[in-house]
């Protein structure tokens, strides 16, 4: 196993129980104890967790994996769902994108989109594509594109998914109108809508959603059929959903009886 790995599989698993112990983690990682300390003071030294005497427990109360330790799980599904995403956003669009691993996806797609890259310097000055967002890892990557217009909100940064929240990142959003938003979850259900971990992502990512004409979740399967703390929106204000193949014939059937467009890719 990787380190990369052990690290994503260390932080799952005092996510999920708030703790871990080294001889725990060593027998279900395979790997030494020797090995398992290693991996805990590297990542207490991040911040990502705090040591204690045989093991380590959740840095803070509101703990989820940091976004740079989420971007290998299920990265080829994450990939093919973002091109799918932007192929559902046309050149001349403004587009709101949420933070999270699969939207960042999303993002890269369109960055390298023909059409839209060949649309740089069209007449008029208008831009291929506006983008907003409040994701500071996104923003980094489409800034250096010149056909693409980049507005950042304001707010207060979360390390753990580089997003602004809060009221600053509000009163930008209450001013604009999009065509699309795509927002990343960490859980649709079939029956309440899209959620995330946190309420301070869910309220901003909530807004970018009722500012938009059409709403798009970009999710892969595991997020499917789930619940986390806080709702972002009702599953009637999502559009479209693009996700993978692991999806189910059921969970597709009871969000397209329900009006949502399903998008397996």
């Amino acid at each position: 196993m990787s380190r990369d790995a052990r690290w994503d599989a260390l932080l799952e698993l005092v996510g999920k129980h708030g703790r871990v112990e080294v001889e725990d983690a060593a027998t279900a990682l395979d790997v030494s104890a020797a090995t398992i300390r290693r991996d805990l003071d590297q990542l207490a030294e991040q911040q990502l967790l705090t040591r204690t005497r045989g093991g380590a427990v959740a840095h803070g109360v509101a703990y989820e994996l940091a976004l740079r330790y989420k971007t290998g799980r299920r990265a080829p599904e994450k990939r093919a769902i973002g091109r799918a995403a932007a192929e559902l956003i046309a050149p001349g669009d403004v587009v709101g994108l949420t933070g999270g691993t699969t939207v960042t996806e999303v993002a890269r797609a369109l960055a390298v989109r023909a059409d839209i890259v060949g649309e740089a310097g069209a007449a008029g000055g208008r831009p291929a594509l506006t983008v907003v967002t409040n994701a500071l890892n996104i923003a980094g990557e489409l800034t250096i594109r010149p056909q693409i217009k980049m507005v950042v909100t304001g707010g207060v940064a979360r390390p753990q998914s580089y997003e602004l929240t809060g009221p600053l990142a509000d009163a930008v959003l209450r001013d604009i109108a999009l065509d699309t938003a795509v927002l990343g979850v960490n859980a649709l259900d079939v029956v309440t809508g899209a959620y995330v971990h946190h309420e301070g992502e869910a309220g901003t990512n909530r807004l970018l959603a009722e500012r938009a004409r059409r709403v798009v979740v970009a999710a892969d399967s595991t997020k499917i059929g789930a619940r986390a703390f806080a709702r972002v929106c009702a599953l009637d204000r999502v559009d479209v959903l693009v996700t993978d193949a692991g999806i189910g014939d059921r969970a597709a059937e009871l969000l397209a009886e329900r009006g949502v467009e399903v998008v397996v890719v």
